[in-house]
Parts: structure tokens; sequence; C-alpha cells
């Protein structure tokens, strides 16, 4: 069955089922039957959308009748599933309406996620994230682990997409050691995923050997449609290698099934690889025609990878060689629609890749050309009003970006100036009448209590406060509050913040397994209470985010 004829099936079943007046008719045979039943001839005729369209519709009529909001969401997601793309967003806003008519967070919070996954399908990721929050805020109500490893699953996808790989890597981790025994193609697509983000952070050989499990694992748990996505993954693992022309050979051989997919993103950033390895053997003709391909799909589909956009700027190289300006015009064109996507999607998209080609290059290439289809007369006004305006929007949006990433670089190679390890500031008892309401007696014995906490590293521990570790120094806040700001400069929270920031710097300077944490997992190890109070700190200590330094470390 042909997309339209599979669209105007559901439309058509849709609209009955709807109807004020109409019914749809069960057939006979299915009219006592349980919903496992149906669900299980769903499943077994999942290929064969004109039989299973009848199961689903029966499934959805026999919920509403019952008015069974579970089984309703349950069925409109099974719809979903097996709808055409252009209905997939009805069924799943039905699924959040019914969802919610049955105040359970879990079914709430699963209809939320499902949503989301359609947006992500659609590479949607801002629309995703947000339906990813909203489903956070009803799953974390329960103890369905299900669900929350499936959030942490698709959270895990945006991380990978926005350039948090080492983070992306902990949750596919976590993902894929509770999905192995609770669900088998979950647990094949966090480990597909978590081979990708190993490939991202330079973990090659991690990459290849989580290639191969997966392989291994299709074959034992009979899925073999997910083998196509593991050699793809080390088809451009390969590349990164070196070795192009295995690259070549794996990605092709998986693109064949990726396509029947339909999975338009996968097919993209396989053309692209095998253009970039074509490309590094020299063979620039059959490298242009799959950059040609990755512009087809950006152009049909509106998808884009930050890493992907280095299509068309070999394409531009391509056609200013062969001194082409027209075709040189409309990639600098599509690189400008490139970056203002990539933006829109997400701020970090835009500095996190390197543009060869920055703006100010861009400018000037632009108004060479501009000036010579002039002179050929072949140049539209309103083209140049266009194209312009792609430019400015783009140096616009990049300057702000730009200059953040360039404090951060400073502030980041200023505090790698200092020692190995960070030395607290010396205790110096002062003389003289700044604490004169502070016997001596009592000032030696506090300093005393401070190097000992700071030496044992008590600080790690949570809940600490002005009251809290005064009575530990067998001491009061009037004077432990006055002491610290006399003797360390600061006041009683920036002080135990300070501290633990120091601690959390030297340990990912030191111990690079530290690196793999997540924020809340570092935010732990320091003794914060929350991991937004941690990253604040780091940023106000440090004048840089976590991740930022952790990327630098790693370079």
């Amino acid at each position: 069955m042909n997309h339209t004829q599979l669209y105007m099936l559901f439309f058509l079943l849709h609209n009955i089922l709807n109807a004020q007046n109409q019914d749809f008719k069960i057939p006979d045979s299915l009219k006592n039957k349980s919903y496992k039943y149906l669900d299980d001839r769903i499943y077994e005729h999942r290929k064969d959308s004109t039989v299973a369209s009848i199961y689903l519709f029966t499934y959805l009529n026999k919920a509403k009748r019952e008015t069974n909001y579970e089984e309703l969401v349950n069925a409109y997601q099974n719809i979903l599933h097996e709808s055409p793309k252009t209905l997939k967003q009805v069924y799943a806003d039905s699924m959040i309406y019914y969802a919610k008519k049955s105040s359970d967070n879990a079914l709430i919070g699963s209809a939320y996620l499902s949503k989301g996954i359609v947006y992500y399908g659609e590479k949607k990721q801002n629309d995703a994230f947000d339906m990813y929050v909203k489903a956070n805020h009803y799953i974390s109500k329960t103890n369905d682990q299900y669900l929350i490893y499936k959030l942490k699953y698709h959270l895990g996808l945006v991380k990978y997409y926005i350039g948090y790989f080492n983070e992306a890597v902990s949750l596919f981790k976590e993902c894929s050691s509770y999905f192995k025994d609770n669900n088998h193609r979950a647990y094949l697509n966090s480990l597909h995923c978590l081979g990708l983000s190993y490939n991202k952070t330079g973990e090659y050989s991690l990459c290849s050997q989580t290639n191969k499990l997966g392989i291994l694992e299709c074959d034992r748990l009979n899925i073999p449609e997910m083998k196509a996505y593991f050699i793809h993954s080390e088809g451009i693992n390969s590349y990164f290698m070196h070795d192009y022309l295995l690259a070549v050979s794996k990605i092709s051989s998986s693109l064949k099934e990726i396509n029947e997919n339909k999975d338009f993103a996968n097919v993209s950033i396989g053309n692209f690889y095998i253009g970039k390895s074509y490309w590094a053997l020299n063979q620039k003709e059959r490298a242009v025609s799959y950059f040609l391909n990755v512009n087809e799909i950006f152009e049909n589909e509106n998808y884009l990878r930050p890493d992907l956009r280095e299509a068309f700027e070999i394409l531009i190289k391509y056609y200013k060689s062969s001194e082409n300006t027209k075709k040189q015009l409309y990639y600098i064109d599509q690189l400008l629609k490139a970056d203002t996507l990539l933006y829109e999607t997400n701020r970090y998209l835009v500095g996190k890749v390197f543009k060869d080609f920055d703006t100010t290059t861009l400018l000037s290439e632009h108004e060479k050309l501009k000036q010579e289809l002039v002179r050929e007369k072949h140049y539209d006004v309103v083209s140049i009003i266009i194209i312009s305006s792609f430019f400015i929007v783009s140096l616009t949006l990049t300057y702000r970006h730009y200059k953040m990433k360039r404090i951060y670089k400073k502030n980041f190679d200023l505090l790698m100036q200092k020692t190995n390890h960070i030395k607290k500031d010396a205790i110096k008892i002062k003389t003289g009448n700044e604490l004169s309401d502070i016997n001596e007696e009592t000032i030696h014995h506090v300093l005393k209590q401070l190097e000992k906490f700071e030496q044992e590293k008590k600080f790690l521990e949570k809940d600490w406060n002005l009251v809290t570790l005064a009575a530990f120094f067998n001491s009061n806040t009037k004077y432990l509050s006055g002491i610290i700001s006399h003797y360390r400069g600061k006041g009683f929270v920036e002080y135990i913040n300070e501290l633990r920031i120091n601690y959390i710097i030297e340990l990912l300077k030191s111990e690079s397994k530290f690196r793999h944490y997540t924020n809340n997992a570092l935010a732990e190890e320091a003794g914060f209470s929350s991991t937004e109070r941690f990253v604040r700190s780091f940023k106000y200590k440090t004048g840089m985010p976590v991740n930022f330094f952790v990327e630098q470390l790693n370079k």
C-alpha cells in the first residue's frame, strides 16, 4: 500500500469512528475479543496496514464504548505507530486528551513523551524537548522505571544532538543496562546511540566494540532490522579512522534498508560521510553527488545536523574551483539557511561547529559574485536583499555566541595557568583590633578547626550551614561568620561553595573518568544540594560552564 492509499484508509476510518451518527462496524468475529488479543493481532500484521487497521480501529472503538481511558491512550498510541506521517500529531494529541481525563501521572507523562517522539521523528528538536520537559513533570511523580528510562533515552538523543556527548554516553549506558532485560528494541536502540556517542568523543575502539556487540545482539534477539544501523555507525566510525574504502562499503550496504524505513536523517548522514570519504580519496566528482543528496534532503525535509553543514562549504569550494558562479552563490545561500536553521534549533550548535567559511569571508565572496552576476545581467535585486538579510542575521546571531566562547576560553587558560593543585588561602592570625570582639584563643581554635575541616574534606558532606558548622566547631554563628569573613575573605556560603568547586576542578583535571559524569553526578560528588546550585557556583567561580571546562580538558 503506498503512502496516499494508507493516508486515505486511516482518514476514512478515523472519520467513520468519530462521526456522530455513524458507528465503525466491528467485524462479528472481533466483537468479544480482549484488548490483548487485538494488540497481538496488531503486532502480527504490523507490516500489512490494510489488515492491521481493522484491529487498530476495533481496539479504539472498544475502548471508547467502555470509556476506558488507559486503553484509549494505548489505542491511539498503536494507531500513531502505524499511521502516515501527516496524522501522527493528531493521534498524539488524542493520547494527551484522554490521558489527562484519567488523571494518571504515568499515563499523562507517557502521552507527552509520545508526542515528543513524534516531533523528534520530524527532526523538530526544540518542540521535542518541550514535550520531554512536560513528560518529566508527570513521570517524575511516579515510580514507573520503564517510563523513567524511556525519557532518559530521549533526553540522551537531545544531549547528543546539541553536542553534550559525554553526558549522552552516560545516559545511553544507563539505558542499555536497564533495557537489556526489559525491552529488547529499546536496548538495541540504546546500544546504537552509545556507539554513536563514543564516536563523537573520539573513543573509536569503544564505538567499534559497541557496534559489534549490537550486531551480535540483533541475531540473539532476532531483531535483524537493527543490523543496518550498527553497520551504518561502523561505516562512519571507519571514516574517522581514515579507512575510507571500508567506510563507503559499510555505509552504502546499510542505506537501502534505512531508506526503506523512510529514515531521511540517517540517509542524509550516510550520504555525507560517503561523500567525505570519496573527497578524502580525491574522487571529487563522486563525492559531490553525495553532497547534493544531503542538500536535497535539507530542501525537502528541512533537516540538517551540525556536522553536515560542511557539505555546503565543500560544494562552495568545488563550484568556485570550476568557476560556476551561479551554483557557488546558490550554495552560499544554502549555507546561510543552514546556519539560520541550526541557530534556531539551538544556539549552542552554531558555535559548536567551527566555520571554515566565517561570516566575513562569506560576505566578501558574496559581494564578488554579486558584481559578476550584475555584469552578466543575471542577478535579481530581490535575491540580493534576501541573501544579504541572511548574512546579517547570521552575523548577528553568531556574534554573541563567539564572544562568550572567547571569554570562556580566556578564563579556562587563566585557570589552567595556576598550579596543578589549588591551594587554600594561608591562615594568618592578624593582630590589632580588627576582631576585637573575639578573644585570640577563640580565633586560634576556630582557625585550627577550619584547617582540619578543609584538609579532611568535610565540606563534601551535604547540608552544612552556619548553624551546623558552628555547632561542629563548638563555637557560635557570630564568631564563626566573623572569622570566615575576616580570614577567608568571603561569606559562609561562598566559602563552602568555593571549596567544593576547587575540589571538582582538581578531580576533573586529574581523573578523566569524572569527565563522563553528568552535572547531577558531579553535584552529588561535591556535596551540593542541587544540580542547579552546583552549575551556578561552578560558572561563578571559573567564569565558564561545566561542559565547556570538560571539553577543553579533553582537547
